[in-house]
């Protein structure tokens, strides 16, 4: 089959992309044929390698995918040839204390398709038959995987981690990512008022399309915390979604009393200091997760099936081009999510 793959850790230029070996489906597990991939910031980091981290050569990345099942591991029922899919890439084992209380994205097996096993960015992949989820005649390939990691992702930090409610003030760190559009349009979902912090004013408008009611350019506001305040009747927003990290001193500043700020990532760095009186001081809570469970999935998934989330696209390529894809998924030009065709 055709994949993009790395041998070695590195920029854009170690990604190859040639023939690999089709995987077989275990046991559990059925095979599917991708129409369509998506990209992470995961990818990069994973692509650029960090201490500690142990691959299976040659490595593809990719979470994210959606396409049809053209082959069945041994025990697979229930799901038959040529039915159109998308992936839930947590995978887990199903059997620790963690799964058994359906919290399986703290599963003690964890892993993250694409991340520590083979991923999307290929024909085929091979993934346990629990982890898929029909998808209906009207939702095209390319929305599903553009879809699937960012708005299960979001919709846990949000509503099940972060239990945002309609009233609620959320400001959200970043326009342009593909957590950060799936907040936007999840806040206003569930009727919250929308903050957005963007780097330009042409991605300030793109989130306004999706919903976002108060834009600060921080191009033009470098301290972005007071124009919160001001914004806020100098009460500070109950929830800050920042999953830049090094933007963390600012987001405290941000909060109102009692407030929680909402992580699921660090595309700024992942070490960084803060002023801890902000926390005790304010009463705040800070609240990680890492993608979602199951029951997240089917829920938000199904939301999107109904057209009451979308999937923001920022461009499509195919597979022969991935490099230019991560390219410019690491300068930061994207507004979305940049699909692959494989």
């Amino acid at each position: 089959m055709k994949a993009a793959f790395f041998q070695t850790h590195g920029g854009p230029e170690v990604i190859q992309v040639g023939e690999q070996p089709q995987p077989e489906p275990r046991t559990g597990e059925v095979l599917i044929r991708l129409r369509a991939a998506a990209l992470n910031h995961m990818d990069l980091w994973v692509r650029n390698g960090w201490p500690g981290i142990k691959l299976a050569y040659p490595h593809i990345s990719g979470a994210d995918g959606a396409g049809e099942i053209c082959g069945l591991g041994s025990g697979v029922e229930g799901w038959p040839l040529g039915e159109r899919v998308v992936i839930d890439s947590v995978l887990s084992d199903g059997t620790c204390e963690f799964c058994l209380r359906g919290e399986d994205n703290r599963c003690v097996d964890w892993h993250l398709l694409g991340e520590s096993v083979r991923g999307t960015l290929a024909e085929y992949v091979a993934v346990p038959a629990r982890n898929l989820l029909r998808l209906p005649a009207h939702v095209t390939f390319e929305a599903a995987a553009a879809a699937a990691l960012v708005f299960h992702t979001a919709w846990h930090s949000l509503v099940t981690r972060g239990a945002l409610h309609g009233g609620e003030s959320v400001l959200i760190v970043g326009a342009s990512g593909g957590v950060n559009t799936a907040s936007i349009q999840i806040a206003r979902l569930v009727g919250a008022q929308v903050l957005v912090v963007g780097s330009s004013a042409a991605k300030l408008e793109q989130a306004s399309a999706l919903g976002a009611q108060v834009l600060i350019d921080r191009s033009l506001e470098a301290d972005w915390s007071r124009t919160v305040y001001q914004q806020t009747g100098k009460r500070g927003v109950d929830v800050v979604v920042d999953n830049v990290g090094t933007t963390f001193p600012m987001s405290l500043r941000a909060l109102r009393k009692g407030g929680r700020l909402l992580t699921v990532g660090n595309t700024g760095g992942a070490k960084f200091e803060i002023d801890n009186r902000f926390v005790f001081g304010k009463h705040l809570s800070l609240l990680g997760s890492t993608m979602g469970t199951r029951a997240d999935f089917d829920q938000v998934m199904g939301l999107v099936f109904e057209g009451r989330l979308r999937p923001v696209i920022d461009r499509v390529y195919p597979l022969d081009e991935i490099r230019q894809a991560e390219a410019r998924l690491d300068h930061d030009e994207q507004f979305g999510k940049i699909v692959l065709i494989p």
